[in-house]
């Protein structure tokens, strides 16, 4: 069993079960903290209730009760937990420190870390630095926010592997000592505000991927993207850069018809099969991140040329009677599908909604240029049928949910036409995830392919 390399506390309180606090409780019970474990949704019968009561965990469950904080040195926080939860109110009072998974992770191991954020591209340039690595002969386990639980993972991964981590903004808030080798900031886009409560707020989560690396670490990030240029001034870290825009002595670079990292050309543009414009900068920065790791021109080419995308991120689901069925469920934010629209120039029906958040979608109107028809479900349905009525969309559906937008889409289709779901919404006014979301697309479709 492998100790934490770095935990000075010796009663813990685990707020939130769930993959990531039950990992995380296991770890600390072999290492020998005493733990406390706090779930308002659990139950007493629950199975991994049983289970970690018999080996040793406090279990309170049902109720959020201050009486939990009695003695605590530390709080592992469930990511998803607000910081206005009444219990995480009265520690930041106390002066308790309150931490995610994340770092427990990250005590467990001295693997070379990848740590990979932004608010759009995370999982696919996640993936594909894993692939890269994994083309070059580089040894390679993924984790973190790709839905892997980490501390999961590098209770097993050898010293000499590269673990490669997408990490959210909830997750990057509550970190202590933790610092990748390589740290990777996409782009920052106004999100998740309902829990950030500031776009400020919401980037100094981010900022926080670099806080504690030194020297001998590196930054790679968005140099088209000014407030990360302005953010990343105050990091010790060596500082690699990407662009689509301009060449680039010390970082990934594009042309009109190939890619560089440095001043050495690794392929030709045409050999790429990932599809969309935006996904020129998630293939610099994992460029970057690979060769910063030993990946080699071979290995990332073999990698660029096989790779077609991640489930729930522009999938193509299918083709029937001459339509193009398009699963893009992770675009939570209407950055995600701003990009998404524009990665296609034939007519497009658009699939979105979901959770409201408070967004007016008004930026989404300079992309609806060739949507020739929308169907919209969820709570933000009304405010998209406005936004589509400004933009002039031919065609516009308000729906029950996913499952009845694929057929209301279809019937309004015609040969050519792609039909695409990108909600520009969170999932969670209708589906638990937007993984059972984008299924639920998937399933459709294939009842009429």
């Amino acid at each position: 069993m492998r100790k934490l390399n770095d935990f000075p506390y010796s009663h813990v309180l685990v707020l939130g079960l769930a993959k990531s606090g039950t990992a995380a409780a296991e770890v600390l019970m072999k290492d020998g903290k005493k733990v406390r474990i706090n779930d308002k949704k659990a139950t007493a019968s629950d199975e991994e209730v049983i289970r970690l009561r018999e080996m040793g965990a406090e279990i309170i469950v049902g109720s959020h009760p201050l009486s939990v904080l009695n003695d605590i040195d530390i709080i592992v926080k469930n990511p998803g937990i607000s910081y206005e939860n009444p219990i995480v109110a009265e520690a930041i009072k106390k002066e308790i420190p309150i931490i995610t998974e994340i770092e427990i992770a990250a005590q467990l191991t001295d693997a070379t870390i990848i740590g990979i954020t932004g608010s759009n591209g995370k999982t696919t340039t996640t993936t594909m630095t894993a692939q890269m690595l994994t083309q070059s002969d580089q040894p390679v386990k993924i984790a973190g926010n790709i839905g892997i639980v980490a501390t999961e993972v590098a209770q097993t991964i050898d010293n000499n592997e590269n673990l490669v981590l997408e990490l959210s903004s909830f997750q990057l808030m509550g970190i202590d000592k933790f610092k990748p080798r390589i740290a990777v900031l996409l782009n920052i886009f106004e999100a998740h505000l309902d829990y950030h409560k500031t776009l400020d707020n919401y980037k100094q989560a981010k900022f926080n991927i670099f806080k504690n690396q030194t020297e001998e670490d590196f930054l790679v990030y968005n140099a088209n993207d000014r407030s990360l240029i302005d953010a990343v001034e105050n990091s010790k870290a060596h500082k690699v850069p990407f662009s689509v825009k301009e060449r680039l002595e010390d970082g990934a670079w594009m042309d009109e018809t190939s890619i560089y990292f440095r001043d050495e050309k690794i392929m030709d543009r045409s050999n790429i099969a990932l599809m969309g414009e935006h996904n020129y900068e998630n293939i610099l920065a994992s460029i970057a991140a690979a060769k910063l790791s030993g990946a080699t021109n071979h290995g990332i080419q073999t990698a660029l040329s096989a790779f077609t995308g991640v489930k729930h991120r522009l999938q193509f689901v299918g083709k029937h009677l001459g339509r193009m069925f398009y699963n893009d469920s992770k675009a939570t934010n209407i950055l995600a599908t701003q990009k998404a629209l524009s990665a296609f120039e034939k007519p497009v029906i658009l699939l979105a909604g979901g959770l409201d958040r408070g967004n007016e979608f008004s930026e989404l109107i300079p992309y609806l240029e060739h949507v020739k028809a929308m169907v919209l479900f969820g709570e933000t349905a009304e405010k998209l049928k406005a936004v589509g009525e400004h933009a002039g969309v031919p065609q516009i559906k308000l729906t029950d949910n996913v499952e009845t937008a694929v057929q209301t889409a279809f019937d309004f289709s015609e040969e050519g036409d792609t039909i695409l779901l990108s909600p520009a919404c969170a999932s969670w006014d209708q589906y638990a995830t937007f993984e059972e979301r984008g299924d639920m697309f998937i399933q459709a479709v294939h009842t009429i392919v």
